[in-house]
């Protein structure tokens, strides 16, 4: 665990909207993709804390289903240099025993990008303790719909009973359905929105807003946002006196 921060109360997942790489570059006089390439480092970094601190599912927002609409050439070099970063890393993640897993319709995505993505999800599928998924053309609202097509499709095999469905059944046909709920989401860069991401799993997470571009977030500034997460409440509905074990002084 880090040498900063107690033991206690820290998140189990922490999911990132990775913002700021193309500011990042521009105010430097650089490339775009230089940007992303940095914000890749940033990734490392952001897994080495995780495991410092005992977090152990981290989701990053890689690249979303508006992110097609950018213009070509920076999609292809995105997508190059996804596949340099994948394989690149692959023995790291081995090494390390971290899992890589996959949100969104990756089989949209070229067939070199697939195939080194696939050959490192087969190649950590045996590990669990450490988890490290990429939101790859995700979104959470084509997400949604999907899984609403595939809980009807069930419904109609007989297989769902439509009046016993509530969050549980259905979230079983999300693309997380296997993986817990963040705790606290991070955002880069200033901005103070969601975008499309993970919204209905983070109906509860705690969320931090960090001025700092992708690439400079450094172990420092992931301290911060768990600081802060571990400073709130979360109460889930319930009164702060029911959290926290005290009578109420309601009077009704």
């Amino acid at each position: 665990m880090g040498k900063d921060l107690p033991a206690v109360k820290t998140p189990n997942h922490v999911a990132i909207i990775m913002d700021g790489n193309g500011r990042w570059a521009k105010e430097r006089g650089l490339p775009r993709l230089e940007g992303h390439r940095r914000g890749g480092e940033a990734i490392r970094r952001a897994m080495e804390t995780c495991r410092e601190f005992g977090i152990r599912y981290l989701t990053v927002f890689a690249f979303s289903v508006e992110n097609w609409k950018r213009p070509k050439d920076e999609i292809d070099g995105l997508m190059k240099l996804l596949v340099r970063s994948i394989n690149h890393e692959l023995p790291d993640l081995i090494r390390r025993k971290v899992r890589l897993r996959t949100i969104g319709c990756i089989d949209d995505l070229p067939s070199k990008t697939l195939a080194s993505l696939r050959k490192a999800i087969d190649a950590t599928a045996g590990f669990d303790e450490w988890n490290l998924i990429m939101a790859l053309n995700y979104g959470s609202r084509s997400e949604v719909a999907r899984a609403a097509r595939q809980y009807a499709e069930a419904a109609i095999r007989g297989d769902e009973d439509t009046a016993s469905c509530d969050w549980t059944r259905f979230s079983r046909y999300l693309d997380t359905a296997d993986i817990p709920d963040p705790d606290l989401l991070i955002r880069t860069s200033g901005e103070t929105r969601l975008s499309n991401f993970l919204l209905l799993q983070c109906a509860y997470a705690e969320m931090f807003f960090s001025p700092v571009f992708w690439p400079d977030f450094s172990r420092e500034h992931f301290v911060e946002a768990i600081e802060s997460f571990r400073s709130r409440e979360r109460r889930y509905g319930l009164t702060g006196e029911q959290v926290r074990g005290q009578p109420s002084i309601m009077q009704f």
